[in-house]
Order: structure tokens, then C-alpha cells, then sequence
């Protein structure tokens, strides 16, 4: 994909913006009551409406101009999810063993960053694509490797100069972003004074590939 600044949305908006994770499953429901449940997405989507975090004329200034240099839906850009922007439980600060990236092989190199939700069966993977590069903390059999890598952003591939050896566990703990973009090319607002104005809903969406 195309059209990705990397200038993040005002925290203080994204603070108060309210969203989550959507999924998209087909229902087919017979006469007798049976359902046949099709899941269309394997991965899920979040959403967010920007509007809720706009909470005086300063800010909903602050959304315009963020607005017009993103051009509407053309450009994405990162968003901080203040319910979920950390590798750690509870939003805990980073540890290099918070997330399992795979195993070495003696080739590979290259190991993308993922996010694990539940440890059973049916546990849920999330790629992450804007992790906080300086946050990033890599280790390999759970012991911190200090130099020897890097991480790409956008992308949160993590590329060693050297293949782990066959079996090793590559672990990580990280800070991350979620790219997003407008869902309208329209902001609508109505004039109810001149330190006042109405603003709707303004939606954003996960963007799936950078």
C-alpha cells in the first residue's frame, strides 16, 4: 500500500476516541432456527471515532488541520489505542520474553512482530506494524540481546545480522501504534457559536498491510 505518514494522531484526541476490534461473520439462519455462521475476515479490524475525544475549540482545530494534511481517506497514518499499545500484560511496561516471534532455524533472519491474546486453543495472533522502535526489546531463549538486530518501522520485522540457531526461542517486548486511516473524506460540523461548534462522527479504521 501507498499514502502512510508517519505523524501520529494527536494523543489527546486519541486518549478519549472510542473503538475496538470488529470482525466480519456471515449468518445464515434456516426455517427450522439453525444457523451456519461463515467467518468472512481471519483477521479482525479496529475502529474508532475520533469525535468523542474532541472536548474544545483547540482540539477540534487540532482534528481539522490533522484532517486536511491527511486528505481525508488518502493518507494513513499511526494511532496510539490507549486500551491496547503494549506487549506486556496490562499495558505493563516491555519485557524482551513478552511474546513469542517463532524459533531459529540457522537461516532465518527475519522474525515479524506478533501479539498473542489467550494461551489456549483458539488463542488469537495480531501482527504488529508500528511498534515504538525504541521501546523494542528482543531476546533469544529469554536472554536480552542488546545489539546484533533491528527492527523495521513500518513493517515490525525484526532482522538479525546473524540466523538464530536451530530451536532457539525468539522472543519480544515492545510499545505499538495502530495504522490507521479517515473512513470519510467529509468532517461535519454545525455552527452553534462562535467558541462552540457541533461535531459528528469521525471514523477511522485499521489499515490491514503498510
Amino acid at each position: 500500500m501507498t499514502g502512510f505518514d508517519d505523524v501520529p494522531f494527536p494523543l489527546a484526541l486519541s486518549r478519549r476516541s472510542a473503538g475496538g476490534p470488529e470482525f466480519r461473520t456471515s449468518i445464515v439462519e434456516t426455517a427450522s432456527g439453525r444457523e451456519y455462521r461463515n467467518q468472512e475476515w481471519a483477521a479482525a479490524r479496529l475502529r474508532f471515532d475520533a469525535a468523542r475525544g474532541v472536548r474544545s475549540v483547540a482540539e477540534r482545530d487540532l482534528l481539522l488541520a490533522f484532517f486536511y494534511a491527511r486528505r481525508g481517506r488518502a493518507r494513513a497514518f499511526p494511532l496510539r489505542d490507549f486500551s491496547d499499545f503494549s506487549s506486556a500484560e496490562g499495558a505493563g511496561e516491555p519485557d524482551p520474553g513478552d511474546q513469542v516471534l517463532g524459533a531459529g532455524d540457522g537461516q532465518q533472519t527475519a522474525f515479524q512482530l506478533l501479539k498473542w491474546y489467550g494461551t489456549e486453543e483458539g488463542a488469537y495472533l495480531r501482527r504488529i506494524l508500528l511498534p515504538v522502535v525504541d521501546s523494542v526489546r528482543v531476546g533469544l531463549d529469554g536472554v536480552e540481546q542488546l545489539e546484533g538486530w533491528s527492527v523495521a518501522r513500518p513493517g515490525g520485522v525484526v532482522t538479525f545480522e546473524e540466523p538464530p540457531a536451530a530451536g532457539v526461542v525468539v522472543s519480544a517486548g515492545f510499545l505499538f501504534e495502530v495504522p490507521v486511516r479517515f473512513d470519510s473524506d467529509r468532517i461535519e460540523l454545525q455552527w452553534l457559536s462562535p467558541a462552540a461548534q457541533e461535531l459528528g462522527e469521525v471514523p477511522l479504521v485499521e489499515v490491514r498491510d503498510l
